[in-house]
């Protein structure tokens, strides 16, 4: 007698395996970027990891579980965030024009800048305001200037102007698994980029917030702003501030549930969406509000978005 079928709660529906096809074809369809210079690159050879968090102080609106193994492809990615001089040079070279330059405006932290000059206060997030004449070049708005701080990682930058800089640099953005591989600096399953200990022997690791978000910040790690490039003790494979200070766009689209039926041979984020996945945390995270400073989290923000605590680094095929 032949064996019973197998029950229908055990047999993938078609609507899985599109979306397993698709996400092979987008993994196979990815940009490749090659004529970007390796200096300051660090080469990632071939690998597996888990990716994804199933930890308590994971959000499960933002999909960081299930834990998943996933396979990557050697890469190149960057120590640092993409600065200030760099940004610099691409837009002396191009004339290029931020989108918050063609705006007029961006976010700020409210702390940043003095009552007369804020704006309008985004609605659920009181604390970010409108400043006419922010832009990366005067990140506080039209009276300061990236010209004392070179090397800051550039923000005021969407989704869109890290692009345009990778395609004029030779570069891409990271894919997130790319991303979460190299911000965990070869500890798998580790909280942070050095362990599971937000500040071993009271040591700080990262520029995040300490105090009362948002109204007092004691800057106990050095820093109350964005700090350089080069801060803190780099990770495992050496690429600093991989969670904290600002925020890094990756190539994705945002979907919560993609990943659970993507491939897990460098997976790329969902053919179309409305977000692009943003990593790592920043300067302005808090323990009360936001633990995304951790190697896992991850986020969705429109890609013209542009504010005080987004920057970006690239990442080179090889």
């Amino acid at each position: 007698m032949p064996p019973p079928p197998p029950s229908p709660c055990c047999v993938p529906s078609k609507q899985r395996f599109a979306q397993l096809d698709a996400s092979i074809r987008s993994s196979a369809a990815r940009p490749r970027a090659t004529a970007g210079s390796l200096e300051d690159m660090i080469r990632l050879d071939a690998a597996r990891f888990h990716m994804g968090s199933e930890a308590a102080e994971a959000f499960p609106a933002d999909g960081e579980g299930p834990v998943r193994q996933v396979s990557l492809s050697a890469f190149y990615i960057s120590k640092f965030a993409v600065a200030d001089r760099q940004f610099a040079e691409f837009v002396r070279e191009t004339a290029y024009r931020t989108e918050a330059e063609r705006f007029g405006w961006s976010f700020v932290f409210r702390n940043h800048v003095p009552e007369p000059v804020r704006g309008p206060a985004m609605p659920g997030t009181p604390w970010w305001v409108r400043v006419d004449g922010a832009d990366w070049a005067h990140p506080e708005g039209p009276d300061s200037s990236v010209l004392a701080r070179p090397n800051h990682p550039v923000v005021h930058v969407s989704w869109n102007d890290a692009l345009a800089y990778c395609a004029w640099a030779g570069y891409r953005l990271p894919t997130e698994a790319e991303w979460e591989y190299a911000a965990r600096g070869g500890l798998d399953g580790k909280t942070y980029p050095w362990g599971d200990e937000l500040t071993p022997g009271g040591r700080h690791m990262c520029n995040i917030w300490q105090g009362v978000f948002p109204d007092t910040d004691l800057g106990e790690d050095g820093f109350a702003c964005v700090a350089p490039v080069d801060s803190f003790t780099p990770n495992g494979f050496g690429l600093f501030n991989a969670v904290g200070n600002t925020w890094e766009w990756c190539a994705d689209y945002f979907d919560p549930l993609w990943h659970i039926q993507a491939t897990s041979a460098d997976p790329v984020g969902p053919p179309s969406g409305i977000t692009r996945v943003t990593k790592g945390g920043s300067y302005l995270c808090h323990e009360s509000y936001c633990r995304r400073y951790r190697s896992a989290a991850r986020t969705g923000t429109p890609p013209d978005t542009s504010t005080g605590h987004i920057g970006f680094r690239v990442a080179r095929d090889v």
